[in-house]
């Protein structure tokens, strides 16, 4: 797929009878302002509970809004459908819905559309995704047993009181509950999701600034604004047409050509001349993204009693300098923990609490990955999807980097999954058989946030199946953590077993990074590194 193609449009095998967006920037089928941008197809239907990566991610940001949403500029949780969020003891929450907020079918959003979406999300018949970011509500070791079947049909946490007001009781105190809740999985559903499911599937409905008027995959998405949103961001353009590429030097070439208005994946052959090729029109800008290796622990040879030591001692094997400053001119910062520093010193960030682990060194290296018993079958392959521009790249970067280091040229190669759909498909499916690249952009701006879904054992972002007792025990605390301060201290002690026993090898924290013609104007990248869409002007 590094040489694949632009997809063109296909009008011609469009499932549903639905309006087609015109190929490239031109104007969409109601015609007016509307913006073309690259995308990669979602690796499964847009349901906000099933969805947690970034592609699908991108069109859930613009079609839902939820009680929370992170502000665009500094990622703080803000009130959004939440007229007020109100706890005293950090465990029950009453949650309060604005007034006169609608679905863009026309049915109003209610205190009910949260909690039938949140027991939906949670149900284990209902095999969501994300499922797991509802753990904390009391009654989902009823709705989504460990093992068994499903003992109940509602989260005994969650009551309807009111119309537009709603109770949450956690099984344990977790002060920062309220601040996860602009993530996507926490977005209100309209009746018909339930009712016409199929239907909503095949066309979505939200309560965002735009609605979704046609979806051909491998092709094109095209989101129309809705001019009935009652929310105060409001889109300012017609309508973005997403556009599937294979390839992100594609992408970025058909900028230049006037082809493309928008592509958020500089590919990094693209680095060292994007400044004078886009004009001023290039972003780089700090984001929450941190770009590890995972580990498939349900394969015996990467949990062995030596695994640990050939973990650390590939993480030492890795010239993180080098490859940054020659491979990403400036755009990646070497990791030195396992956050992110967009969080800041005050939000857990701690620079240099991985040590020597994650600092160049071949002959420490070697040693570590000898006492071990050697690189499982001899070789590493690391995989990747192979439909960005900028993975192969890298890996390829890494592994040149980890064969000098052990001095043998065939101690690593990279292994190309042809798309980001399949890619994940095959780690859904636990098919990993070696090191796979797991960048992790941030749901929300806590500490939190960069390790539970990571590490914790069973959590929905553990596609390597790692579990630590001790790591779980003290991510239980900080979240049982009213103060701050004290939350935070504990989440770094987490953090720390996830240092001692390299869980996850750390390699660099991203910038987020875009491109865009002379047709588009208030360009801006939130600190998920996702396009503010619906700020942009065309003209």
């Amino acid at each position: 797929m590094r040489a694949g193609l632009r997809v063109a449009c296909a009008a011609g095998l469009a499932a549903a009878a639905l309006p087609l967006a015109a190929c490239g920037s031109g104007p969409g089928p109601a015609g007016g302002s509307v913006l073309s941008a690259s995308w990669g197809d979602p690796q499964s239907p847009l349901e906000p509970a099933d969805t947690n990566e970034v592609q699908g991610g991108k069109v859930l940001d613009m079609v839902f809004r939820g009680l929370k949403r992170y502000d665009p500029r500094t990622g703080k949780a803000e009130n959004m459908l939440a007229e007020r969020i109100a706890a005293s003891d950090a465990r029950t929450y009453t949650v309060t819905v604005k007034d006169g907020w609608r679905f863009s079918d026309g049915e109003p959003v209610t205190a009910r559309s949260f909690v039938d979406a949140w027991n939906y999300g949670a149900s284990l018949r209902d095999h969501q995704k994300n499922a797991y970011f509802f753990g904390y509500i009391e009654g989902y070791d009823q709705v989504h047993p460990d093992t068994g079947a499903q003992r109940a049909d509602t989260l005994s946490g969650l009551r309807v009181t009111g119309p537009r007001t709603f109770t949450v009781r956690l099984n344990q105190k977790f002060s920062g509950f309220p601040d996860t809740l602009g993530y996507a999985a926490f977005a209100p559903l309209p009746r018909t999701f339930f009712t016409h499911h199929r239907a909503w599937l095949d066309k979505p409905v939200g309560d965002g600034p735009y609605t979704i008027a046609s979806y051909t995959q491998g092709a094109q998405m095209y989101l129309k604004k809705w001019d009935g949103y009652p929310g105060p961001d409001k889109a300012r353009n017609d309508g973005v047409t997403l556009m599937v590429y294979t390839d992100a030097d594609t992408a970025y070439t058909d900028v230049l050509a006037g082809n493309l208005d928008l592509v958020d994946d500089i590919p990094a052959g693209q680095l060292k001349n994007v400044r004078s090729d886009l004009a001023g029109r290039y972003i780089d800008t700090p984001a929450g993204i941190l770009q590890t290796l995972a580990f498939p622990y349900y394969d015996p040879a990467w949990r062995s009693a030596g695994a640990r030591k050939v973990r650390t001692g590939l993480s030492m094997a890795v010239d993180r300098a080098q490859i940054t400053r020659t491979l990403f001119r400036g755009t990646r910062t070497p990791a030195t923990d396992w956050t992110s520093p967009v969080l800041g010193a005050d939000g857990g960030y701690r620079a240099g609490l991985c040590g020597h682990a994650c600092a160049w060194d071949p002959a420490g290296a070697r040693k570590l990955i000898r006492e071990g018993g050697g690189l499982p079958g001899g070789q590493v392959r690391i995989a990747y999807n192979a439909d960005s521009g900028s993975h192969k790249e890298w890996v390829d970067a890494v592994c040149h980097s980890i064969d000098n280091a052990l001095g043998d040229d065939r101690a690593c190669v990279g292994s190309p999954v042809g798309t980001f759909a399949d890619f994940r498909d095959q780690i859904s499916r636990s098919r990993m058989t070696g090191p796979f690249r797991a960048g992790w952009q941030m749901d929300y701006p806590l500490i939190q946030n960069f390790l539970q879904p990571l590490y914790y054992t069973g959590a929905s972002s553990n596609d390597g199946r790692w579990s630590d007792q001790r790591f779980d025990r003290l991510v239980d605390q900080a979240n049982a953590e009213t103060g701050r301060r004290r939350a935070i201290g504990l989440f770094q002690q987490a953090e720390g077993v996830v240092r001692d026993e390299m869980a996850a090898i750390p390699l660099w924290y991203q910038n987020g990074s875009a491109g865009y013609s002379d047709r588009l104007h208030h360009v801006a990248l939130n600190p998920f590194s996702v396009p503010v869409y619906d700020e942009i002007t065309v003209g």
